[in-house]
């Protein structure tokens, strides 16, 4: 059975309080993002969706998918997105020396900037990251993006209802909150996205990219 936190804990976050959580603001605003694209079809998806209601997202992108699906990353910045760096080979900072995951963040922030973005963003696969880690990246420029809100997308032991209410649910100003624009993500994405912009909508929010 998979453990992780749906709404992050208040106390994770003032432990880690150099990682961004949650944006401080007072307006009706959220920020959705969106991890390991570009995929063909569900990225696309996505862009759709987001598109019909005005609202603005950031995709943390797969520096291999990058490479992979130039035209959809083009897409994602033309459509006024953000973009930021999710490692080249979605790597686990707890599980690979440091010298070869700050070599897979340098090859996808190169491919990146390769394909016209130049992006400060970071988030780490899985939200793992050492300390060491998080100290060299936050010394070379990068903010490390977190989330508040865990749609658990990606989670095959849930219904798309679920992933739906774990969002929704705890909806507040300022919250980040994460989905996947994978394959693997898509059964769930497919339903709760649409959802969710919709719920959004109607109780006033929009979204913005970070």
């Amino acid at each position: 059975m998979k453990f992780y936190w749906v709404k992050t804990h208040q106390l994770i976050r003032k432990t880690f309080r150099n990682y961004l959580w949650k944006i401080p603001t007072k307006e009706k605003v959220v920020y959705l993002t969106f991890d390991d694209g570009p995929t063909p079809e569900v990225t696309d998806f996505v862009l759709s969706e987001l598109d019909k209601y005005g609202f603005k997202a950031t995709f943390f992108c797969i520096g291999n998918n990058v490479e992979s699906h130039p035209d959809i990353f083009r897409k994602v910045m033309e459509n006024g997105h953000s973009v930021g760096n999710h490692t080249y080979n979605h790597v686990n900072g707890w599980h690979v020396p440091f010298d070869d995951y700050m070599d897979d963040v340098e090859k996808c922030a190169d491919i990146l900037n390769s394909h016209g973005a130049t992006s400060t963003l970071f988030r780490p696969p899985y939200g793992k990251l050492s300390l060491k880690q998080s100290k060299r990246l936050r010394a070379e420029g990068f903010k490390i993006v977190m989330w508040d809100i865990l749609s658990a997308d990606f989670d095959t032991a849930i219904t798309p209802e679920r992933c739906l209410n774990n969002v929704v649910k705890h909806i507040s100003h300022g919250s980040i909150i994460i989905f996947h624009d994978s394959v693997k993500a898509f059964p769930n994405l497919k339903f709760a996205l649409p959802a969710t912009l919709k719920v959004l909508k109607e109780k006033g929010y929009r979204s913005a990219a970070l």
